[in-house]
């Protein structure tokens, strides 16, 4: 219940309507780009390389000739794309795990809790440039890189709260009357951890975007030509004296983006959890 109305209890929330609303912008241009009146991401136009921001480029051109406003907007889409697909993949995966963990305890609980240890025990960005070393660039190897980077995380979330609701008296009632595993995990608890889970997954939307980024950056995410904020600010470093707004700009919506996340996960956390500043 307490999810259904998260919505509108998050725009009675100062900090939470702002999230929303910078959210809802920086997505509906994503989706939206290719119905904009943008210039092509892609065209070179190498006559005009170099543009200082104007009416003709509002964001200026880069080293290419090509429009870095159109190529932030269309950087968003496979930023968010990355980061929404690879979240939600690791959510399931690792919500799944960290239940079975927690429900079943004994074996099946060593084995699983060791193996999201083994994974945790390195960092993100470190983890995530061994994977993407053995698989490849690629937006698809990104997506799969991210989420096993993050399921873990998931895993052992989903872990601590299940043992903390094991022990209640619905899961007793139901498991008195032979309740099978699936009915006590979609009844009685993923609705009563999923909250948790939601915050932790808008919080570490932000993670993914910044490891996608390094990832573009060093040149093993998603490969040139396709506009991605990582590869941008990389191209953009060698122009900074001259040229900062290409650097500036993507890094700019990097920065902006993990902010309205991390704004909307901090109020979603004050909605579901009231009592924990006080």
């Amino acid at each position: 219940m307490t999810s259904l109305l998260l919505p509108s209890r998050l725009r009675g929330n100062p900090v939470g309507s702002i999230g929303l609303i910078g959210l809802a912008v920086i997505t509906g241009l994503a989706v939206l780009a290719p119905l904009l009146p943008l210039a092509d991401p892609l065209a070179h136009q190498p006559y005009d390389t170099l543009a200082a921001p104007s009416l003709a480029h509002w964001l200026g051109t880069d080293n290419q000739g090509r429009d870095v406003l159109s190529r932030v907007i269309f950087g968003a889409r496979t930023s968010l794309a990355v980061a929404v697909v690879s979240i939600g993949m690791a959510l399931v995966v690792g919500t799944f795990f960290g239940v079975l963990a927690g429900y079943y305890r004994g074996i099946t609980e060593m084995v699983i809790m060791r193996v999201a240890d083994s994974l945790m025990a390195f960092p993100a960005l470190i983890l995530g440039v061994a994977i993407m070393a053995i698989l490849g660039s690629g937006m698809d190897k990104v997506i799969f890189c991210m989420s096993v980077v993050m399921a873990p995380r998931f895993t052992r979330i989903a872990y601590g709260s299940t043992m903390a609701v094991r022990v209640k008296e619905y899961i007793e009632a139901a498991e008195a009357v032979s309740a099978p595993f699936r009915r006590i995990l979609l009844v009685h608890i993923v609705p009563n951890i999923f909250s948790e889970i939601l915050v932790v997954a808008i919080l570490w939307i932000g993670t993914i975007i910044q490891i996608e980024a390094s990832l573009s950056f060093i040149g093993i995410g998603v490969p040139p030509p396709t506009a991605t904020w990582g590869n941008m600010i990389k191209a953009g470093l060698d122009y900074l004296p001259i040229a900062p707004w290409m650097a500036l700009a993507p890094s700019a919506a990097i920065f902006f983006t993990i902010i309205f996340f991390n704004m909307i996960g901090d109020s979603i956390r004050d909605i579901v959890d009231p009592k924990h500043y006080r």
